[in-house]
């Protein structure tokens, strides 16, 4: 399912790991990940987001959450866990995805380490 709601999409995860360093921007996303996460369960569930995109006042087609869902569930348990949220954050920003990528251009690198 293809999502275009015509917005840009700036990645600010670069200058926040500039300014925050590693240990900080990592902190920030564990603490993103409670913000969204069932308490009694300890992971982002399809009922957790959807009542945290309720309170963000956000419109989200159950579909779509799923999709949200499924893109980041790694063990297929239907739900996040903290580093699978985290994995999931990584992986969808375009910066950080390129940067090792940048860094290995022009070196003999073998393509399954990247």
């Amino acid at each position: 399912m293809e999502l275009d709601y015509g917005l840009d999409f700036e990645d600010y995860f670069p200058s926040m790991i500039a300014r925050m360093g590693a240990e900080g921007f990592i902190g920030e996303l564990c603490n993103g990940f409670r913000l969204l996460m069932d308490v009694n369960k300890g992971l982002i569930t399809f009922e957790s987001l959807k009542m945290n995109c309720y309170l963000l006042g956000l419109e989200v087609r159950d579909e779509e959450l799923v999709c949200m869902l499924m893109e980041g569930d790694l063990d297929g348990d239907g739900a996040l866990s903290q580093m699978e949220f985290c994995i999931l954050m990584f992986r969808l920003s375009p910066c950080l995805m390129d940067g090792p990528k940048m860094c290995t251009q022009g070196v003999d690198v073998d393509p399954m380490l990247m």
